[in-house]
């Protein structure tokens, strides 16, 4: 008889590959390929930012934040994935 063990402490935190914004949705494409999208006004600066500033969105610390330099906004990806907004609806 085998078993298999999964160290379960070996999960990586997720990262973005690619961001993008359409409209007022922003979304990430992860490292496993997961598209994960959220609207912007689910955060203070982001819900008082043009279209044009939107579009804006970096990448940063390799793919774990999302930075819009102008609104001065940086977003952590493992947030949006757990969820963790600042405005709730």
């Amino acid at each position: 008889m085998s078993s298999t063990v999964i160290d379960k402490s070996v999960d990586k935190e997720p990262a973005a590959i690619k961001a993008w914004v359409e409209g007022r949705m922003i979304y990430m494409e992860l490292t496993d390929y997961r598209i994960i999208a959220f609207p912007a006004d689910r955060f203070r600066r982001l819900k008082g930012a043009t279209s044009k500033q939107l579009a804006k969105v970096e990448l940063r610390l390799n793919g774990y934040a999302l930075r819009w330099e102008e609104l001065d906004e940086d977003i952590t990806v493992k947030g949006i994935v757990e969820g963790r907004f600042e405005l709730s609806y």
